[in-house]
């Protein structure tokens, strides 16, 4: 056999698929990412966190210990015993008295958050069982404009009230508002703060126990009113409670505020607050209060 031919012998690939293969450009195969939405970054000691174990924690931090948003429908799982809550007032939907506008009208912004949240309001109450204990029970959530206190929030909240006089129950009710009164709906959001606070003076008259747990953020007329009028009232570690926001204080009073203005600890070393509670021990501790009180 010729040089030449042993030659372009060699050259040619043993496999004609090769061959084939090398007059084609060649794809690069995308790397493997780590998928989105796996770790969330801490807001208080800002480590990056498995969403599953934080998760698995009731959305506490399991490095620092900060407690994170909770929806209302987890309050709901994590205090009450499974399967006993009996939501009340479920009807009950916004309407659009003053026609309001801002960036968009309210009426599309209240079926946007409804679609969005899952959520009528911003408010959730009924009845169940702590521990094998009958309570009424309600829980507002800022995911829905912000916790704000409209007239179906005052509304629900006020005859979950008298339901709980009614029935001689003790009345537990967790706040996530950081809304305050809800601006879309003016005096008629405000008049929601009297209008709750009177049914629970009667509640507090015919005897009645009333449990105030206060959550990240506990703000506006949300904290100037039922939320400060507990007989008892717990809140949660870290978690902001007051009027105003320190940075609208600062910006107003143009002073420098105490370290940790405004948090669960401050308030409890000035009087503010009856207990700081953990999240994992709130149901144990709510109940253990309504058997010191002897409900």
């Amino acid at each position: 056999m010729a040089t030449g031919e042993l030659k372009a012998n060699r050259d040619e690939p043993d496999d004609p698929r090769e061959a084939i293969a090398d007059d084609e450009p060649k794809q690069h195969r995308p790397k493997r990412g780590v998928p989105s939405g796996l770790w969330l970054r801490c807001e208080d000691c800002g480590e990056t966190v498995f969403r599953k174990t934080v998760a698995e924690h009731m959305n506490v931090c399991p490095v620092c210990g900060y407690h994170m948003y909770l929806g209302a429908a987890d309050r709901i799982r994590y205090v009450l015993d499974d399967g006993t809550f009996e939501e009340w007032d479920t009807e009950l939907t916004p309407a659009d008295p003053l026609e309001f506008f801002d960036k968009k009208a309210y009426a599309e912004r209240v079926v946007a958050e409804q679609k969005r949240t899952g959520l009528r309001d911003a408010a959730i109450t009924g009845a169940g069982m702590i521990r094998a204990r009958r309570v009424a029970f309600g829980v507002t959530d800022s995911a829905f404009i912000m916790g704000s206190m409209g007239s179906v929030v005052g509304e629900r909240l006020t005859r979950l009230i008298e339901r709980a006089t009614e029935q001689n129950l003790p009345l537990v009710i967790v706040s996530g508002s950081g809304g305050g009164a809800r601006m879309h709906e003016g005096i008629l959001s405000l008049m929601q703060m009297a209008k709750v606070s009177a049914a629970l003076a009667k509640y507090d008259a015919a005897g009645g126990l009333f449990i105030s747990v206060l959550t990240n953020p506990t703000m506006g007329g949300v904290a100037a009113s039922f939320a400060s009028l507990g007989d008892l009232v717990f809140a949660e570690p870290k978690a902001l409670i007051g009027f105003a926001g320190p940075r609208t204080i600062k910006a107003t009073i143009r002073l420098e505020l105490p370290e940790g203005f405004q948090t669960s600890e401050f308030l409890l070393e000035h009087g503010y607050i009856d207990r700081i509670v953990k999240r994992s021990d709130m149901k144990s501790e709510i109940a253990r209060a309504i058997d010191y009180c002897g409900k």
